[in-house]
Formats: structure tokens, C-alpha cells, sequence
């Protein structure tokens, strides 16, 4: 299936600040795919995404201002299919209370989830092989 034959998804795309260069990496790979959904991200890692792709890229706050927070509400609203988050497992985050929440909130609403490459490949191929998948 070519990728502009796929129902468009909505794609949350976050990373924390030791994660960044490794999304950053991961959405450049995945340019074919990912420009023809909407996107959207919390704070500098959505204007480093629409920098790297050249689409537009919906961008809430950052995580630590309440961007992760948004995110979950976006989720509860039945607003996002996928979310793509490479949090940091070695670095304290001040807003861990609401990174846990918002992982919560994903796994409620029964949304497809990475928190790391391989997961996100796998989600990505799935939008190119079985698009029902995450309907």
C-alpha cells in the first residue's frame, strides 16, 4: 500500500531532551510516512520535527509547562491514534508525575504506543501493511 493510500492518523510525537537527536533521527527515516499524517508534539520537539521534515507540525508546550498534560488530554478526547514517546529511562524528570499520567491515559484509551525505535518501527510498518491496526 503506498503511503498516501493509508487513512490519515494523527501521530503525538515526544522526546525527552536525552531523546531528542534519537526522534529526531527515527521521524527523518520515516519522512515518507509521516508527512502525509498529522503530527503534532510538545514544545522544541515539535518545531525540531517540522525543521526536520519540512511539514507542518501541530506544537502544544513544552512537557515540563504542561505540554505532556495537554497531550493526555488530547488522547481522552479521542484527538490522537499513535503516540511516539522516547522518554529517558536514566534521567530524572521533574514532570514525572505527568509523564506517568500521560503513559496511564495512553494505555486507557487503548492508543498504539512506542517509547522506543524498534516499537515505532514496528507501528510505523504496521500503518503501511494493516492501517486498521490502529483505527
Amino acid at each position: 500500500m503506498h503511503p498516501t493510500e493509508i487513512p490519515r492518523k494523527r501521530i503525538a510525537l515526544i522526546a525527552h531532551d536525552g531523546r531528542k537527536e534519537l526522534l529526531l533521527n527515527w521521524v527523518k527515516r520515516h519522512r515518507e510516512v509521516l508527512v502525509h499524517h498529522e503530527l503534532m508534539a510538545t514544545g522544541t520537539t515539535g518545531t525540531q520535527v517540522e525543521e526536520a521534515l519540512g511539514t507542518p507540525v501541530r506544537k502544544l508546550l513544552s512537557g515540563p509547562k504542561g505540554g505532556d498534560q495537554q497531550m493526555g488530554a488530547l488522547i481522552a478526547e479521542e484527538q490522537v491514534d499513535m503516540l511516539i514517546f522516547f522518554w529517558d529511562p536514566m534521567a530524572a524528570q521533574p514532570h514525572d508525575p505527568d509523564v506517568k499520567a500521560l503513559l496511564r491515559i495512553g494505555v486507557l484509551y487503548n492508543i498504539a504506543m512506542a517509547s522506543n525505535e524498534t516499537t515505532a518501527d514496528l507501528l510505523v510498518a504496521g500503518l503501511l501493511t494493516k492501517p486498521e491496526l490502529t483505527d
